[in-house]
């Protein structure tokens, strides 16, 4: 098994949160966890907001850990926007730690507002790299493609720009970008940094190098997928079923969540993921956490900060293939997806760019919209 400290350093190398700026609250020079708890106990009861359901789990586990309250609250990326906002301004904070993964959201809206603060335990810093320290992100989340093994014995595609021709027209199952955020965001890096490798996939497949009037050889893939009618579905789990359900004889090849190749064992699914795809076999984005700043239980939220940054805190999230930012950290061998095989072969989300990718969204929502094809 691969130490997590691999699993990392594999991740930070493809450039995931390089270079952010934000505003934060500085590890402690002297951390002292034992006071931490104490000064917690002293507290109100805190509720956490996550868009992944293990939240309540993770909650549950914290409070039997340390003796407090907590409640996980499964919230989506929007809804915990604009509940944070109005929570703050109303002077009425409801979500005392947020763990979000729309990290260019909290960039852009969130962090220069002061709606929320980056907390990096010092006992931590050394454990957590740099790239992943401000904000503080504790997990990097991956996309995949995907494919139905039962019907394949290896991935049937080795160039993402077979999925612009006529074999794949309408064989293709994704998450709709118009309503994930994070696609466009996808979008949007891959033109600022993976333009070139998008290019270099082009000529290894067509023996050529790219014309496009496009701005980007990115962008021109991402009009001719768009333009082979993809289904483009409202969640994972169709994307899962499209691809991965027993009994099929002409299954979709899919992008999806790591999260979801726990239906081969829950529903039978036959999901595999296309580690040797040409140029990347999927793609990574972040879960950030953060604090409200107007919260009324600040030292039981840092410490819920700290526990999720431990192994037993982040624990019930590693089944989804969520990959912990702590080096210290092993991936669980039964992880059912995978993932630690492929780190090295993920498309590494870079927030430097991650205020351009937020400005942007409407604009490559609009192009995928205009070049949409059913």
């Amino acid at each position: 098994m691969k130490h997590g400290k691999h699993l990392a350093t594999a991740l930070v190398t493809a450039g995931l949160l390089a270079g952010v700026t934000a505003g934060s609250l500085r590890a402690e020079q002297a951390f002292d966890l034992d006071a931490l708890i104490a000064a917690a106990k002293q507290e109100k009861p805190i509720n956490i907001y996550d868009s992944t359901g293990k939240i309540v789990e993770m909650a549950k586990n914290f409070s039997a850990r340390y003796d407090l309250k907590a409640t996980g609250m499964k919230v989506s990326a929007n809804s915990q926007l604009e509940m944070i906002i109005r929570e703050s301004r109303a002077g009425n904070v409801q979500g005392d730690v947020v763990l979000i993964t729309d990290a260019p959201a909290a960039l852009a809206q969130l962090l220069p507002e002061g709606f929320v603060e980056s907390y990096l335990p010092g006992d931590m810093a050394s454990k957590i790299p740099q790239t992943f320290q401000n904000p503080l992100a504790i997990s990097t989340n991956a996309n995949v493609w995907a494919y139905n093994t039962e019907v394949y014995d290896k991935c049937p595609v080795g160039n993402i720009w077979e999925l612009t021709e006529a074999k794949w027209k309408g064989k293709v199952a994704m998450v709709d970008p118009l309503t994930k955020g994070t696609y466009t965001d996808w979008f949007n890096q891959l033109e600022a940094h993976g333009n070139d490798k998008v290019a270099a996939a082009y000529k290894a497949h067509f023996g050529k190098e790219i014309a496009t009037s496009e701005k980007s050889a990115a962008a021109a893939w991402i009009r001719a997928l768009a333009a082979n009618a993809p289904l483009a579905t409202d969640g994972d789990d169709p994307v899962a079923e499209a691809v991965g359900a027993a009994g099929q004889k002409e299954p979709f090849f899919g992008l999806l969540s790591s999260a979801k190749f726990r239906d081969n064992k829950d529903k039978g699914y036959k999901l595999g993921i296309c580690a040797d795809l040409d140029p990347w076999a999927g793609w990574t984005y972040t879960k950030l956490g953060l604090i409200a700043s107007k919260t009324q239980s600040p030292n039981a939220a840092k410490l819920f900060v700290h526990y999720i940054l431990t192994e037993e805190g982040i624990a019930p999230q590693m089944q989804d293939g969520k990959i912990p930012t702590n080096t210290d950290i092993r991936m669980p061998e039964d992880e059912p997806s995978g993932l630690e095989k492929v780190a090295d072969r993920l498309f590494g989300y870079r927030s430097e760019t991650g205020l351009d990718d937020f400005d942007r969204r409407e604009e490559w929502q609009d192009f995928w919209r205009v070049n949409y094809k059913k």
